[in-house]
């Protein structure tokens, strides 16, 4: 489910008590956010002073804060605060994680200079400009037209040079490298995006959302039985083996990896070297399947959406991954002089993996039955009980539910005067939601530590994983999402 990648650091954390405390705490920070910004439409800005990167080439003019009342701040007084603000929420957030404060708040500050200052590389226009009227802009001749959120790719790329060229200073960083944190905040928010987004559009926003339901089926009856299948009978795993394997490669990544561990009481190695295993196929799906969809689903870009979403099994590289392609696909549709409204590419593929994610617990409970009570019998053995649904339910979904249902309420009920405010508050929660995307980008890189992962003999779970990925789950995920998205567009910008 989630991007979270694992070290010596984040293996302690996939312990039930510590991913429900983890869960949580993104819902708190999430809501805590959602809430303050809500206030924006009293005409409290409280948050206005988060910072925001422009496209630039004069560096000086590359940063502001995000309300113009807060102009005064500066560029850097803007990121200062911003900093200083997610220093105190995320260091409280450390300490009811039971992680060494200090140390996380050492590490921290190195993370979030080190991310924001790719983000920054990543808005330069030789990259990010797209219009002909940016180029003019500029002075311009040429650009890669990544869109200022090709300042992803930056931060992910920072990040693996970090863990692959210097080990000991990634692992020097490893307190602060919480991606599955960072990626469970920044979904949380999303849940208000994507609502004020669809508001206005709802039929369409309906036909997305009753589309989505597919992914349940195919991932969970299609693309798990499959895997189990090939794990079993031509890899020749044990049961042990295949379950967390087909779980991980087929539905949902390091939650389900490790869910699935739990539920038929595998050996804690084996869903972290699972867990490890999906990492680096969804760093590797992160910096390749998006250029794939530009290039040959650029017309078709929710087919593409939903794609991403069935083809990358976590939650943060695939919410990643939706993002680069929605900005890759509006910028080559733009050169084309078509504007589709932002959001619909990136809220297809989050709302794929939401529904997939909704079943986690669900399918973990229907495992643990199984085992406990006709594979691994044992003679007074404790049986499954329904109160582990709730246990393996990913918590933070509930806050994405919360801030939709509450956005969409509130922007579908509004004037034009007040939707107007809801819609600026929650660009300022959205503000937030990007910089956690950042921190998990930049993470995600650190801890994908490709050499050591391979020494740790990884090649046959490389064989099953690029077998079963490459051979049947990217095809059967591309013909799904062409049945059930074909034709349909993202509305037109204005």
């Amino acid at each position: 489910m989630s991007n979270a990648v694992l070290s010596n650091q984040s293996t302690a954390g996939l312990t039930p008590a510590a991913t429900l405390s983890e869960d949580w705490l993104a819902v708190g920070i999430g809501l805590l956010i959602f809430a303050l910004a809500l206030l924006g439409i009293t005409g409290h800005d409280v948050l206005g002073w988060a910072v925001s990167t422009a496209v630039w080439t004069d560096l000086s003019a590359a940063l502001g804060a995000s309300a113009k009342r807060y102009a005064g701040l500066g560029g850097i007084g803007a990121l200062v605060a911003t900093y200083l603000a997610l220093l105190a929420v995320l260091s409280a957030g450390a300490a009811t994680l039971k992680i060494d404060v200090k140390r996380f708040a050492i590490a921290f500050t190195v993370v979030f200079a080190l991310a924001y200052a790719s983000w920054i590389a990543g808005n330069y226009a030789h990259f990010a400009a797209v219009t002909p009227a940016e180029f003019k802009k500029f002075g311009i001749g040429w650009s890669l037209r990544l869109t200022n959120e090709g300042g992803y790719i930056f931060a992910l790329l920072a990040g693996l040079i970090v863990s692959n060229l210097f080990p000991a200073f990634a692992n020097w960083l490893s307190a602060a490298i919480r991606p599955e944190l960072y990626i469970k905040i920044a979904i949380v928010i999303l849940g208000a995006f994507i609502a004020v987004t669809v508001a206005s559009k709802l039929s369409l926003a309906t036909s997305v959302l009753l589309r989505g339901l597919a992914a349940i089926v195919e991932a969970y009856l299609i693309y798990w039985s499959v895997v189990y299948f090939i794990t079993r009978k031509w890899f020749d795993f044990s049961r042990e083996w295949a379950a967390p394997l087909a779980s991980g490669i087929s539905i949902c990544g390091v939650a389900a990896a490790i869910a699935t561990g739990g539920a038929i009481r595998a050996r804690p190695a084996v869903p972290i070297l699972v867990s490890s295993l999906v990492v680096i196929f969804a760093v590797v799906e992160v910096l390749i399947l998006p250029f794939i969809a530009q290039t040959y689903l650029s017309h078709e870009p929710l087919v593409a959406a939903a794609w991403i979403g069935l083809a990358v099994k976590t939650d943060g590289a695939a919410v990643a991954a939706g993002g680069i392609t929605e900005a890759l696909i509006m910028a080559k549709a733009a050169a084309e002089g078509v504007r589709y409204q932002p959001g619909w590419i990136l809220g297809t593929t989050a709302a794929v993996k939401v529904f997939i994610d909704v079943f986690i617990g669900v399918w973990a409970f229907i495992l643990a039955y199984i085992w406990t009570n006709h594979i691994n019998v044992q003679a007074g053995g404790d049986k499954a009980r329904a109160s582990e649904i709730w246990l393996r339910f990913p918590k933070f979904i509930i806050g994405f539910v919360l801030t939709f249902l509450i956005g969409f309420y509130l922007a579908s009920s509004a004037t034009p005067e007040t939707l107007a405010k809801i819609t600026s508050s929650v660009g300022t929660a959205n503000t937030f939601r990007v910089i956690f995307f950042i921190l998990t980008f930049f993470s995600i890189g650190v801890l994908s530590n490709f050499r050591k992962l391979w020494q740790e003999g990884f090649g046959k779970l490389v064989a099953v994983y690029l077998v079963s990925l490459v051979g049947f789950v990217i095809w059967v995920g591309l013909l799904m999402s062409w049945i059930f998205f074909s034709g349909v567009k993202p509305p037109l910008a204005g």
